[in-house]
């Protein structure tokens, strides 16, 4: 369980957005898996069975605290050293409108692009953390980058 630690603070940190709450849901999801060890021959995937747990116990403490956006980090970006200053800030420009049009995807369409896209998990994967088939991950997720794109395009093309 403990190298599951660092991702699992990860996927609750993002959720959550404060560095405390993310270690106490992990801390309690650590908890849970563990009270449940009996059980742990009949789970298919330990790491999918735990990532549910904390995603589900971050989401509440989010709750809680009237947060329910998730927030990408800046240091996320691919950002390429040699690209010119104005490269640089146009691609930051670009990562803060993707991370606007992001916080307004419902949570699902969210937590599958975060899954696949910054933490790579694959689909049969996120499908066993949500709770979802791969047919529905991947619909999910092709709609959550369709809406993305879209609306990039829009707001670049209008400059709203």
């Amino acid at each position: 369980m403990l190298p599951l630690k660092d991702r699992l603070y990860r996927l609750a940190l993002r959720i959550t957005l404060n560095p405390a709450e993310a270690e106490d849901a992990v801390q309690d999801t650590l908890i849970r898996v563990w009270e449940h060890r009996e059980e742990w021959e009949q789970i298919e995937s330990i790491e999918a069975y735990a990532h549910t747990i904390c995603r589900n116990i971050a989401l509440d403490m989010a709750g809680k605290a009237g947060r329910g956006n998730v927030q990408l980090n800046e240091d996320s970006s691919m950002l390429n050293a040699q690209c010119s200053m104005f490269n640089e800030y146009e691609q930051k420009e670009r990562l803060s409108l993707v991370r606007k049009i992001m916080d307004t995807l419902p949570e699902v369409q969210r937590s599958i692009m975060e899954l696949r896209d910054i933490e790579g998990k694959t689909y049969q994967e996120i499908g066993n953390i949500l709770k979802l088939t791969e047919s529905q991950v991947k619909v999910y997720l092709h709609r959550a980058r369709t809406s993305i794109r879209q609306q990039a395009e829009e707001i670049e093309k209008y400059g709203l």
